[in-house]
């Protein structure tokens, strides 16, 4: 089966992809924080058989994390399947993932239900409209935790409300160039947006999400927020336009992907900062590799997927020559 990150969506060159994430907690049991390891065990099996009993019977995967390494859970959160935050947790917890990795549902992390489905492109709509359906399995099939006045009860008061959180992640080298980040930030911030860079590495790419669930439809939240994109969107395209007619810039965009098809060592900051650049390289027409190349190289290369996919155990620094093993062989090159 095809992975979602192997698609490709409305508006690629800029947006690599959406995703709707909605928090949901069952009525009268504390939230997890609160909950004994047999408690969460309880629970996370009950929520589970809700999926089973339901359409997407036999779609999803139950691993738990207790059963893990540090390392597999950390490549989890690599591939955005759990929060680094739950990578981290010591008690009981759990995560639903659906065969094309498409969809997750962390359980027993902040919520006793976060969860989040993805797709490829600027596509929040068929995101949300996956999303819904399989709350609405956990809505017909056990109490949720909701309030007349706050809307769905979660453990932290600033997704009461829908309890949603949608987000798309850009790429942005060119606004970046620019030094045009921060003020992005300030202005989008005064309309309950945030921008936030997606690796804190300074590479290109940012994660931009509404910051406000309550008072506001789910409808009205996602209307907004790809209102946003398509002005970020629009902007991206006129600095790269110029950048482009910079040779010096053109010149780096190739230089950085020969260097990813011919390195045999690249760390992972070096991988995106080279991969940023060969992606503007494919959307200014210079590269025929599609952009489902480019996005399976990236959700699979982060350091703790590369340790876990190895053959033998590997050091870090190992896994520099991996990863650029990795993409010579994606990019065509032995």
């Amino acid at each position: 089966m095809n992975k979602w990150y192997s698609g490709q969506g409305n508006n690629s060159d800029v947006v690599l992809s959406s995703k709707i994430r909605l928090a949901r907690n069952a009525d009268k049991i504390p939230f997890p924080c609160k909950l004994s390891n047999d408690a969460r065990k309880s629970l996370c099996k009950k929520i589970f058989a809700a999926v089973q009993n339901s359409e997407f019977a036999g779609e999803f995967d139950l691993t738990e994390l207790n059963t893990l390494s540090n390392l597999q859970k950390i490549s989890l959160a690599e591939k955005r399947l759990i929060s680094p935050e739950m990578a981290k947790q010591n008690q009981y917890s759990a995560v639903l993932v659906s065969k094309d990795e498409s969809t997750s549902i962390m359980l027993c992390e902040e919520d006793h239900i976060r969860l989040c489905t993805m797709q490829a492109g600027q596509n929040l709509k068929e995101a949300y409209e996956k999303a819904n359906r399989i709350d609405d399995v956990f809505i017909n099939s056990m109490k949720i935790a909701f309030s007349e006045r706050l809307g769905f009860l979660t453990s932290n008061p600033m997704h009461l409300g829908t309890g949603m959180k949608a987000s798309f992640i850009l790429h942005l080298p060119a606004v970046n160039a620019h030094n045009m980040i921060s003020s992005l930030s300030n202005m989008i911030g005064k309309l309950g947006f945030s921008i936030r860079p997606l690796f804190g590495d300074g590479s290109d790419f940012f994660e931009l999400s509404n910051e406000i669930s309550l008072g506001i439809t789910e409808s009205s939240a996602i209307e907004n927020l790809n209102s946003i994109c398509d002005q970020i969107v629009k902007q991206e395209r006129i600095f790269r336009e110029e950048l482009m007619e910079f040779s010096d810039f053109e010149d780096r965009i190739f230089r950085a992907m020969g260097t990813l098809k011919m390195a045999r060592k690249l760390s992972a900051k070096e991988f995106y900062k080279l991969i940023s650049l060969a992606r503007l390289g494919i959307s200014a027409g210079k590269f025929d590799t599609p952009y489902e190349t480019i996005g399976s190289l990236m959700h699979s290369l982060g350091t703790a997927t590369v340790l876990c996919g190895a053959d033998e155990k590997i050091t870090v620094e190992e896994s520099d020559f991996l990863r650029a093993k990795y993409v010579r062989e994606k990019l065509g090159q032995q």
